[in-house]
């Protein structure tokens, strides 16, 4: 099997996507997650763009990847300037990350009226930074931005552009189809000239998706030689987004006989898919290709006789190796195998605990009806669990809980004095507890609130530290009456985990996620219920 390495830019090029904003914390999720999925390349972002971008570059140093190598993104030195003069190569170096990846104009065009620069200073600007880079011990990738218009308007001067970088010694050269309006057969045959120009060289392809190509483009460059895709999750990025990073993922692996993140993780495939729609906020539709709800589901009566007999005639691929599963619309398949795998990784043994997991299924099932989803709540998963198994009790009993929210100037739209006060009156055992507490918004004071009255039980409380905190509509027609999801991220000593909470009310949603978050940080550091 051919490897093709992975390259996933859904924390630069996927946050270019309007109405996406990722916290600090969304991003070392994100980057988690692809290492678990195995995924080879990680791009960061601009390592001094932004004072987030920078706290990740930080952060990233000291966490443990099994698989993956964190990529830091930038661009060739300036018109006028040495490679070892330029401030933005100097910020890449200066990272840490081990891969390092410059994008340089390969359109002549772009080079004489965007650039406003000679053709040959910015075939100087390409060979000086990846030489700089390399010499630096990086593993250096050259975006060739614009490759393909470039070669359209003038072949020669971008094969010049490859070469400069090729014989500064790049490791990759990935020619982007920045505009998205290629088409996979000029993709292909483009493609195979480069590969065939450098004999030797690995070449990359990055695509964008405005003619709805982005996928086929990238398969089509693979077939012509590429062994470096890059992509995001689920497609997302600026304009109509990027490559989607999973299908490509899993069209390499099961149509093409080529290896990328390996048939066992590529069973993570679906989740992972969810994983990240929950973190970003953009939802997987529900026709995505493999891993959308309707990926392999079966409506027609025609389909739904024929599928347990013969499932290839209407199943392109085998559901499972994809971690989706097939879906008869009127009786639902259960995904048994999938929940006790995912209650064994929260210390859960369904199966030796003799539960009914089909009841299990059938209460998640209406729970997700009712607005829930526990895709990124694996806090409020592990409770739901033991209350079946008869294995929980609360941490405390509410007796009631009251917030106010403040605003004592009318500054109207522009406010920002506002400030929120929560009392609560909790009972833990036989003692009963009063507290208040204070907080920019209601949650904060809600949190404060609670920590005070049940500190005095459970001092290790303090451990607990709430680090994001989300608000979903899963049904927006219905406006102001919609139901509310809320989902909280929790940090403790063993990492991160997840809880959720529904209502039509904003603030008891966020209560039931607040208490869930508390109940299962208390039991990951040992409080035994019962």
């Amino acid at each position: 099997m051919a490897k093709i390495y992975t390259y996933d830019c859904t924390l630069r090029d996927g946050e270019q996507c309007e109405g996406i904003n990722l916290s600090l914390e969304d991003k070392l999720l994100i980057a988690r997650r692809l290492d678990e999925f195995g995924v080879d390349f990680i791009e960061g972002g601009f390592p001094a763009s932004n004072p987030k971008d920078i706290a990740f570059f930080k952060a990233v140093r000291h966490m443990r990847f099994e698989h993956s190598r964190i990529a830091a993104f930038g661009s060739t030195c300036r018109k006028g300037v040495a490679a070892l003069d330029d401030p933005g190569l100097a910020d890449l170096l200066e990272c840490g990350a081990p891969v390092v990846t410059i994008v340089g104009k390969t359109w002549d065009k772009q080079v004489t009226l965007a650039l406003q620069a000679e053709l040959s200073e910015n075939l100087r600007m390409i060979r000086d930074s990846v030489a700089h880079l390399k010499a630096a011990g990086r593993r250096v990738v050259f975006d060739a931005e614009h490759f393909f218009d470039g070669y359209v308007s003038n072949k020669e001067y971008a094969l010049e552009c490859l070469r400069a970088a090729h014989e500064a010694g790049a490791d990759s050269i990935d020619l982007c189809e920045t505009n998205g309006g290629a088409l996979p057969f000029d993709v292909e045959r483009i493609v195979a000239a480069a590969v065939a120009e450098f004999p030797g060289q690995n070449f990359g392809i990055h695509c964008h998706n405005d003619s709805g190509c982005a996928v086929a483009n990238t398969l089509a460059a693979v077939r012509a030689g590429a062994v470096q895709v890059q992509g995001t999750m689920n497609g997302i990025g600026e304009r109509v987004g990027n490559t989607d990073l999973l299908t490509v993922i899993a069209n390499l692996e099961l149509k093409m006989n080529a290896e990328t993140v390996g048939r066992s993780n590529l069973q993570q495939l679906t989740d992972v898919s969810h994983y990240m729609a929950e973190i970003t906020g953009a939802p997987v539709s529900a026709h995505n290709p493999y891993s959308g709800h309707s990926a392999f589901a079966h409506k027609g009566g025609l389909h739904a006789s024929a599928i347990a007999r013969f499932p290839q005639a209407y199943e392109h691929a085998d559901p499972k190796l994809v971690g989706n599963r097939a879906r008869m619309v009127v009786s639902e398949l259960a995904g048994k195998a999938s929940l006790l795998q995912k209650a064994a990784a929260l210390g859960i043994d369904l199966e030796a605990s003799g539960a009914n997991v089909q009841t299990i299924l059938d209460d998640i099932k209406n729970r997700e009806a009712r607005g829930y989803t526990y895709e990124v709540a694996d806090g409020s998963l592990a409770l739901l669990l033991m209350r079946h198994l008869g294995e929980y009790s609360p941490v405390f009993t509410l007796e009631s809980f009251r917030v106010i929210v403040d605003d004592r100037e009318d500054t109207g739209a522009l406010a920002k004095d506002a400030a929120s006060e929560a009392t609560i009156k909790i009972h833990v055992g036989d003692q009963r507890f009063v507290a208040t507490g204070e907080g920019t918004g209601p949650v904060g004071a809600l949190d404060s609130a609670l920590r005070m009255a049940i500190t005095e039980f459970y001092p290790q409380v303090s451990n607990l530290e709430l680090v994001d905190y989300k608000v979903r509509l899963p049904d927006e027609s219905q406006g102001t009456g919609a139901v509310t999801r809320v989902t909280i991220t929790t940090a403790d000593a063993h990492g991160i985990f997840g809880t959720v909470g529904v209502s039509e009310n904003v603030i008891e949603a966020s209560w039931n996620a607040l208490v869930e978050s508390i109940e299962y940080g208390l039991i990951r550091m040992g409080r035994k219920n019962g």
